[in-house]
């Protein structure tokens, strides 16, 4: 009992109480493993992969590190000037376009924002972002107004997206409620945009105005709008600065430096629409940046003295354009009579404007400089278009020599003597005297791509006019009369043909006039061609005859062909095209046993098939990659024959491609002796001289133009601008568009509408077939009862798309890649028999189906470009190629083509279907990757050799013909007539 009351009373807490079970390490201080110990020890093994001063940092000013990081935040925030130097309204980044209201302030709004931007999307179908931001808008403005009923909102949701479910508008009520910070924009989109000028938000005092103050501090300069110019630019350092620099020139518009553009303005600089393109980086609408340049005007002319000027141009233009503003009061008499002097419509009036400004002093400075600048410019287009201006002090030998050059279009007649300023090589052989400058490539290269226009006005054949509408305008341009035979003339019967050519043609009559005007030069000779003709002219046949003269030179006499002996590339810029092409001419050579395969990024040849084909149909780039290949020369030295389909894409971005293969091969013939014949096929072009001179044409043999007198059937053309501002309202004013021209032949002509997108072809056809039941319309498409009625309605129980099931019953119908064989093969069936009056395609038709109408309309010029992740301009191959369906050549005498664009497109596709628009070089974009192809390839090893090269492309063509265009000063010109210096530059640039 007691050991049991004592083993108790151990666990008692009085007992354990001063007792330590567990220590507290955080209390007892021990040594660290590494901490020293004051003995001498070792570092080997212990600074393994470290050096000194590895972990070094440098410090910088606090300052400037906070200005970058500012100036990074805001450049990220607003928009990439660098993409967008000469681009329009589809550049990238540019969707906040005037007439957008509402843009998101908060993390969850944006959110909400872009499932609102999805809703749409599915409503209105796949359009650009600028559409489906108007949209938005509207839909914003009818859901946050209180004074509407439901029933009022859900009508005014309906009109604007179409019939909306009721659970669907449930949603989009939700998401409305979700937008909260929508409510600061509402004045703005009730007042309009221009009262606060481009992004205003504070009231102007209209009775007292506001004082403005131009000069910043520095404080206040970091805060500018991105791209406006900064005082403190010139001190940031390395790329940083380089990099803004750039990006002020070119928002300023003119690529130039920031010193040159800090001098005074020029008087030669302002012309008739300098107002509207300086608005037009403040103002990205085109109409609207026209009609603040009228405004600007009137201000400038009525305005009392300069700070009544500088308040109302403030009200009218908003806080954001100060600089502008700067600028239009420190010069406001220049601009205003310059431009006054642009504009005037009569010799009268710009005498009276001149009178006047020869009364005033200041005036007439700048009257004396505008002459003096008129008299230059024109003495540098006579010399760039090679005559012999006559202020130019050039020896004769340098002219005429840079002319040869100009018509061998190559450097090579020069490169052999140096006098006279021709080409100055030093001692070290390959190496050019002079001092190289560092060029700007990308300020030199056109961003635009194939959307450039370098002409400033296009002029329409006689008898064409314009017509106002209401929301858009119109232009049409009458068709030209077939040109009568000439009294030599006439068509050349197949049985005249050479007994070996005859089988090609076979089901032919006779040759087309095009190709009998050129059947001696194609198949009776071996020089070089150039052919220019319309759409639908009969090409491809030029192409077989001179096919047919490189076979016929291998023939042997028992009829067999030596096949080992030659090799022809067809060269075509599409896969579709090129598949077309593999089908026509393995068809029509099967009977001389010859192969005749696809080269593209989808069918690849191996060495074997290649040394075992006959004629090689590819696109550029594939020859591109064979040629690059030194090794491959075992079997490209065989072409004897390279024919180049649609060489007006010299003008597009994959251009620099073509020219690369031709110089290519001209330097290659110069090599090696070995002649190959060079074969253009185009469109037609305004400068075709130099396209020719770029091949080695000879003019008086080689070259053909045939204008649009020669099309197989005439074409009226009808161009549409739309000039209604909002993106939404430009959308829908396009489908009453459509209807309307569709209903002028409905029940007469078939009517072919192509649009650009799967999607949009079922909701364009599904929009004019409802439109036609609103108005009761239907039955002048299809009588009831008519045979064509009942063909459709039970050829439409065996379709299986869905959508081609409900319209083909009314005469409409779809037709896309999406599609089953089936049905697209029926719906060509059924249109090519004239029972579908309406086909809404998308481009895939034009270029895989030879299926023609009598009225072709183009539905917007925007396509979804996957490679850029943006929307972009049609591309002239596709309008060329659709427009080439207009006119069925066995029923009508003419066809009818409508294009529907943006206003501010217009005069492009005006120049371009008019022969009004020239081929210009891209290849200063490209021009590093060429260059690097030509080192690899063993052609190039010196600049020498590299400038040498250059004179054998495209570009120096161009750059002879338009040295200003391509950043060629006139100075430099009268110096270096063949332009050898700026080669030189290019080249070490590159």
């Amino acid at each position: 009992m007691a050991d049991a009351a004592a083993r108790q009373l151990q666990y008692e807490y009085k007992a354990n109480s001063n007792l330590v079970l567990q220590a507290d390490v955080r209390l007892i201080e021990r040594p660290r493993r590494d901490e020293a110990t004051g003995e001498v020890i070792s570092l080997v093994g212990k600074l393994d992969g470290t050096r000194m001063g590895d972990r070094a940092q440098r410090s910088k000013p606090e300052k400037t590190e906070e200005r970058k990081a500012k100036r990074q935040k805001r450049d990220e925030a607003q928009y990439d000037f660098n993409s967008m130097k000469g681009a329009t309204l589809l550049s990238e980044g540019i969707d906040e376009m005037v007439g957008i209201v509402y843009r998101p302030k908060t993390q969850e709004t944006r959110q909400t924002y872009e499932v609102l931007l999805s809703f749409i999307q599915e409503a209105i179908g796949d359009q650009p972002r600028d559409i489906l931001r108007g949209a938005a808008d509207e839909i914003l403005a009818v859901l946050k107004n209180d004074r509407m009923k439901e029933r009022e909102k859900k009508r005014e949701i309906d009109g604007l997206l179409g019939s909306v479910a009721d659970e669907r508008f449930a949603l989009l009520v939700n998401l409305g409620k979700k937008i909260t910070d929508f409510g600061s924009d509402a004045a703005t989109a009730i007042g309009g945009v221009g009262q606060a000028g481009p992004g205003g938000d504070e009231p102007i005092d209209e009775t007292y105005g506001i004082n403005v103050r131009f000069e910043e501090s520095e404080e206040e300069s970091d805060e500018d709008k991105y791209g406006e110019v900064r005082e403190d630019d010139g001190q940031d350092e390395g790329e940083e600065a380089r990099d803004d620099g750039i990006l002020h020139a070119e928002n300023l518009g003119g690529g130039e430096d920031m010193n040159k553009k800090e001098k005074a303005l020029d008087p030669r600089d302002i012309d008739a629409h300098w107002l509207q393109r300086c608005l037009r980086k403040y103002y990205n609408d085109s109409m609207m940046s026209q009609s603040k340049a009228l405004e600007v005007l009137n201000v400038l002319k009525e305005s009392g003295d300069d700070r009544e000027c500088e308040n109302q141009l403030v009200l009218l233009l908003g806080y954001d354009c100060f600089d502008f503003i700067k600028q239009l009061k420190k010069n406001r008499q220049m601009i205003l009579y310059c431009t006054m002097l642009a504009q005037s419509q009569s010799e009268s009036e710009r005498a009276k404007l001149r009178d006047r400004m020869k009364a005033d002093a200041a005036l007439a400075k700048i009257l004396r400089q505008l002459d003096t600048g008129k008299q230059e410019a024109q003495e540098g287009r006579d010399y760039a278009n090679g005559g012999g201006a006559d202020g130019l002090d050039i020896k004769p030998s340098l002219r005429s020599r840079r002319d040869r050059a100009l018509e061998d279009g190559s450097a090579m007649d020069y490169l052999e003597g140096n006098q006279g300023g021709g080409e100055r090589t030093g001692p070290s052989g390959g190496q050019i005297i002079g001092n190289r400058s560092v060029l700007e490539l990308d300020e030199l290269a056109f961003t635009q791509g194939s959307h450039l226009m370098a002409n400033k006005r296009c002029q329409l054949p006689d008898g064409s006019f314009r017509k106002q509408r209401k929301g858009y305008e119109e232009v049409h341009v009458p068709a030209l009369k077939p040109r009568p035979f000439d009294e030599d003339e006439e068509l050349i019967a197949i049985e005249k043909l050479p007994k070996y050519v005859q089988p090609v043609f076979n089901g032919f009559k006779t040759l087309n006039r095009i190709q009998s005007r050129l059947y001696k030069s194609a198949l009776e000779s071996d020089e070089n061609l150039l052919l220019c003709a319309p759409t639908g002219a009969g090409k491809t046949n030029v192409a077989l005859l001179t096919m047919m003269r490189e076979i016929g030179k291998h023939i042997n006499d028992d009829g067999t062909i030596n096949v080992d002996e030659f090799k022809i590339i067809y060269i075509a810029p599409m896969r579709s095209l090129v598949q077309e092409m593999v089908g026509n001419f393995g068809r029509r050579l099967a009977t001389y046993n010859l192969t005749v395969s696809e080269l593209t990024g989808d069918h690849q040849l191996s060495r074997e098939q290649i040394a075992a084909t006959q004629v090689i149909v590819c696109t550029p780039e594939k020859w591109d990659i064979i040629t690059r290949k030194g090794g491959e020369k075992t079997y490209t030295q065989f072409v004897r024959l390279v024919i180049i389909d649609e060489i007006h894409l010299l003008h597009d971005e994959r251009g620099p491609v073509l020219e690369a293969l031709v110089a290519r091969t001209i330097r290659n013939i110069e090599t090696t002796q070995e002649d190959v014949r060079l074969v253009g096929l185009s469109a037609t072009l305004p400068n075709y001289q130099d396209v020719s001179t770029f091949l080695r044409v000879r003019p008086e043999t080689g070259l053909f133009y045939f204008d649009n007198s020669y099309r197989p059937v005439a074409l009226e053309q009808q161009y549409i601008g739309v000039t209604e501002k909002k993106a939404l309202k430009r959308f829908q004013v396009m489908n009453d568009i459509v209807y309307e021209k569709v209903m002028e032949h409905a029940g007469r002509n078939q009517v072919l509408v192509f649009v650009h997108s799967r999607k949009e072809t079922g909701k364009t056809a599904r929009a004019i077939r409802d439109m036609c039941l609103e108005k009761d319309t239907l039955g002048t498409f299809l009588r009831e009862g008519s045979a064509s009625m009942e063909v459709l309605r039970s050829e439409a129980d065996q379709v299986k798309n869905q959508e081609l099931k409900d319209l083909l019953p009314y005469g409409f119908a779809i037709h896309h890649a999406g599609m089953t064989r089936v049905d697209r093969t029926l719906v060509e069936d059924l249109f090519a028999d004239r029972h579908i009056q309406v086909l809404v395609s998308t481009a895939t038709l034009a270029w895989g189906v030879n299926l023609p109408a009598h009225t072709v309309i183009i539905k917007g010029t925007q396509v979804y470009n996957p490679e850029k992740g943006r929307w972009v301009e049609l591309g002239a191959l596709d309008v060329l190629q659709m427009l080439g369906r207009a006119g069925r050549p066995q029923y009508d005498t003419k066809g009818e083509g409508i294009l529907i664009t943006n206003h501010s497109e217009l005069q492009y596709y005006l120049s371009l279907l008019n022969q009004q628009l020239p081929i210009e070089s891209q290849l200063i974009s490209k021009l590093p990757d060429m260059l690097n192809a030509e080192i690899v390839l063993g052609t190039v090893q010196n600049v020498k050799d590299a400038v040498t090269w250059l004179g054998y492309t495209y570009l120096y063509i161009r750059m002879l013909r338009q040295p200003t265009l391509y950043g060629v000063s006139i100075d430099a010109v009268q110096e270096d007539p063949l332009l050898e210096q700026f080669r030189a530059d290019l080249i070490h640039t590159a």
